[in-house]
């Protein structure tokens, strides 16, 4: 009997082996790609990173602004940026690293910009905002903050409102075409809004026009031409006298009809 189940299990064992033989083994290659790697590869990015988080365009930084940031964070912000004192503490007690930023050289004449959006204009302005704080101008966004649906007069009303006030030297909204916007902002006394389709047009729009605002339209331009038109926008101001004359008409008018 005992000597049956030997044989049994000799048989089971040969099986196994026979079964065994059929997968490679689980050593790999030489040279073949081991899982190992891939835990090394993935802490790179976190080092090669300037930065964890891009607070660059903003003039002073809350606690808001240091949430969910780990111990020993790097964070990006403007040249003389200002911390509350919560972010002060915040900051020292979690060994933040500040990493300021210098303003690139550029010809933009313009030092502080209000711009704001509609859903169809969201993604533009979150990429013009940055590329523009990135030339060292002072940017203060009045939203929209997502894609989901909203009206371009609340955003437009709200800009043009700051913009009017002397808050701030100009302002750019993007929504689907440009025209509404301007339409809005126009209503708000000591706005010039002009919706611009080119570079020529936006340059035309300062030196002739005195515009403060400038709309642009997400469904009309590319992105490389928005930032192109938003630039040039920025990089000149009326000067001539005649064009200054014509411009005080036009407030003239303005007034008129705010009595």
């Amino acid at each position: 009997m005992e000597g049956g189940n030997s044989t049994k299990r000799d048989r089971v064992r040969a099986m196994v082996r026979e079964v065994l033989a059929k997968f490679p083994d689980d050593e790999p290659a030489p040279g073949a790609f081991s899982p190992e790697h891939v835990v090394v590869n993935s802490l790179r990015p976190r080092f090669e990173r300037e930065f964890d988080r891009d607070e660059s365009s903003k003039n002073l930084i809350t606690e808001d602004d240091l949430r969910g940031l780990e111990p020993g964070s790097r964070i990006r912000v403007a040249e003389g940026v200002k911390l509350t004192p919560l972010a002060q503490d915040i900051a020292a007690e979690k060994n933040f690293e500040l990493i300021s930023k210098a303003a690139r050289n550029s010809a933009i004449l313009v030092r502080s910009v209000a711009i704001g959006a509609d859903h169809g204009g969201f993604e533009f302005k979150e990429m013009l905002r940055q590329h523009l704080a990135d030339l060292g101008v002072k940017m203060r966004d009045f939203g929209t903050s997502s894609r989901e649906a909203v009206d371009y007069p609340d955003i437009a009303h709200e800009l043009a409102k700051s913009v009017g006030a002397g808050h701030v030297e100009a302002g750019i909204l993007i929504d689907g075409a440009g025209i509404g916007s301007a339409m809005a902002a126009n209503k708000v006394p000591g706005v010039r809004a002009a919706a611009c389709y080119s570079v020529p047009l936006a340059r035309n729009s300062r030196e002739h026009n005195g515009a403060n605002i400038l709309t642009l339209g997400s469904g009309q331009s590319s992105f490389d031409e928005i930032k192109e038109i938003a630039e040039a926008f920025l990089s000149v101001d009326i000067t001539e006298d005649r064009h200054k004359r014509r411009v005080e008409k036009i407030n003239n008018i303005d007034r008129q009809y705010r009595r």
